[in-house]
């Protein structure tokens, strides 16, 4: 029986609480009275008893296809009574199970832990590696579909053409032969693509992947990272709270991202037209920042207002109510 389904038998209350889960070690059987030996028993005891019920039971001494199956299975049995019991790391796991039925989660955990044999380290090793492959490659999934997205905006397009021919003037251009214009047209996207990557600032979740953005080097890197950011509050506190000094634009900024309550890669994507906004109405400030707030709400609310779509949902809920409901609503 698997573990899932032991996991399930166990959450609708079959067994939870007796001395034998099913599914582990000698299942709802007592693996020293299957060898008829008790917890006292010596590991030479135990031997000597499974040697003697482990001939008496082996399959090849029977004979008949019934006897033979049955002697088959009681084999089975005893003999997984006896891999539990005569290794002293699985005997006081199992003792332990007998002793705290109620911790039937750690039982599974010790169980399959000890079967499996596989080392924890190595566990968090392989997660971590699968977490910076995937994250790599999430995030340089992300940056193709910006790039493929700008390519199809005619403002970016018609720039990177005219940066193109540009470039192009002037120069003497070698002969390539006869091109098909699926040919010329690869190349002109090929190029295209190329000015775009050199020249567009894309940040936010679609920025360029970096290196320092995998987790392993993130890890790598953590004391000098926790160095940094107690390095950086400390100077924070003594430059701003006891001496007082004004705030430069980086201080600025960073107050308005916290003000807002965006994480640095969404404050990075934000148009550089918002960002000189912020700071023109000095966002900074707690007060400033209040009002400003206030105003956007009333904007959001104002435009719902005027949305038909919210018009007719509002006109909905006046007759209706919420909880009326109809296949022809």
């Amino acid at each position: 029986m698997d573990l899932k389904f032991c996991l399930i038998f166990c959450f609708f209350g079959h067994g939870c609480f007796a001395h034998l889960l099913q599914g582990l070690y000698c299942g709802l059987d007592n693996c020293y009275e299957l060898l008829d030996v008790t917890r006292q028993s010596t590991k030479q005891e135990i031997a000597r008893n499974y040697r003697q019920l482990a001939k008496k039971y082996h399959p090849d001494l029977h004979k008949g296809e019934a006897d033979k199956k049955v002697a088959e299975e009681k084999f089975m049995i005893i003999a997984r009574a006896y891999e539990t019991l005569r290794d002293e790391g699985s005997r006081a796991d199992y003792n332990y199970m007998l002793d705290n039925p109620d911790e039937y989660y750690s039982h599974y955990y010790r169980y399959f832990k000890r079967r499996t044999k596989i080392d924890v380290r190595l566990v968090v090793l392989v997660c971590i590696s699968i977490i910076s492959i995937v994250q790599y490659f999430s995030r340089k999934q992300r940056y193709e579909e910006a790039i493929k997205y700008f390519m199809t905006v005619p403002k970016y397009r018609n720039k990177a053409l005219e940066i193109i021919n540009q470039s192009q003037d002037g120069v003497k251009k070698k002969p390539k032969g006869k091109l098909s214009k699926g040919e010329l047209k690869e190349e002109s996207e090929k190029n295209i693509r190329k000015i775009l990557e050199e020249n567009l600032d894309i940040q936010g979740a679609y920025a360029k992947p970096q290196i320092t953005d995998i987790l392993w080097v993130q890890i790598i890197l953590l004391p000098y990272t926790l160095f940094k950011y107690v390095k950086w509050n400390l100077l924070w506190i003594y430059n701003f709270n006891i001496r007082m000094k004004p705030y430069g634009e980086e201080e600025q900024l960073y107050l308005i991202r916290k003000n807002l309550k965006m994480g640095i890669n969404q404050f990075k994507g934000i148009e550089p037209e918002k960002i000189s906004d912020y700071l023109r109405r000095k966002l900074w400030i707690k007060k400033n920042y209040n009002i400003w707030k206030e105003e956007q709400e009333e904007e959001m609310k104002r435009q719902m207002a005027d949305n038909p779509r919210y018009k007719a949902y509002r006109r909905y809920m006046k007759n209706h109510g919420p909880g009326r409901m109809t296949f022809e609503d």
